[in-house]
């Protein structure tokens, strides 16, 4: 796939943690203004592969390209500079900051786009009515809303979410697809690493699945669905 209908591409990529090898070679492309989904069990290396990407765990050997450039181990905030938005597991926004300050401080990477504030809100109502609280009293959906936000802020192109859905009642699950879907719309490319399958299959142009740090299927949703049992039974059953 060539870097113009690409904008993430991993080639061959090692990570460890410390002595522990996470990531065996792992090798795929992210097609532009899609939403590739990124299934497997627990502890496969969904999140490394995520962290890998951002330099937050730099591989030891193989290459990451972004927008066809070689970004491999660069530091997080100059791939945010570049237009990367991270959403990581566990959400991580600034629990003693309000909401207002969570945002302002993802606009300062300093890139130019078209997520003002003002339209983060349009999509986030609640966050507008809550603009002046801390982060650390909004309810679980509404950080991870907060999460999704922060990284609009930063004006990406490409966003990667970790396990977005992880402790939401089934309704807010529902509606975070739909979000989710509608950036898709907007032109922003994503990768989602997921838990709850039903949900991903269901936004999904792209699926990987992971096994033992190494992408065992590759493909089209329509690909991934002619297997699905297989495949479920095989990589995603616990």
């Amino acid at each position: 796939m060539s870097a113009e209908a690409s904008v993430l591409e991993l080639d061959d990529v090692h990570t460890f943690y410390g002595k522990s090898h996470v990531l065996h070679g792992m090798t795929f492309t992210v097609p532009r203004r899609e939403i590739t989904v990124l299934l497997g069990r627990n502890g496969v290396g969904k999140t490394t592969t995520l962290r890998s990407v951002m330099g937050l765990a730099p591989p030891r050997s193989g290459a990451v390209r972004f927008g066809g450039g070689d970004v491999t181990g660069q530091p997080p905030h100059r791939l945010a500079r570049l237009g990367i938005g991270y959403v990581p597991e566990g959400r991580q926004i600034f629990p003693f900051l309000t909401v207002a300050e969570n945002l302002r401080m993802a606009s300062l990477s300093g890139r130019r786009g078209t997520w003002s504030h003002e339209r983060v809100f349009e999509y986030f109502p609640v966050l507008h009515e809550r603009a002046q609280q801390r982060g650390r009293s909004l309810s679980g959906g509404e950080q991870q809303m907060l999460a999704i936000a922060r990284a609009l802020a930063g004006q990406p192109e490409f966003l990667m979410l970790d396990e977005p859905s992880q402790g939401l009642a089934p309704m807010l699950v529902r509606e975070l697809g739909r979000l989710i879907e509608r950036l898709k719309g907007e032109g922003l490319t994503i990768l989602l690493v997921e838990q709850n399958v039903g949900m991903a299959l269901e936004i999904a142009d792209r699926v990987l699945v992971i096994a033992k740090g190494a992408i065992v299927f590759s493909g089209a949703l329509a690909d991934f669905r002619r297997d699905e049992a297989e495949l479920k039974e095989r990589y995603l059953a616990v």
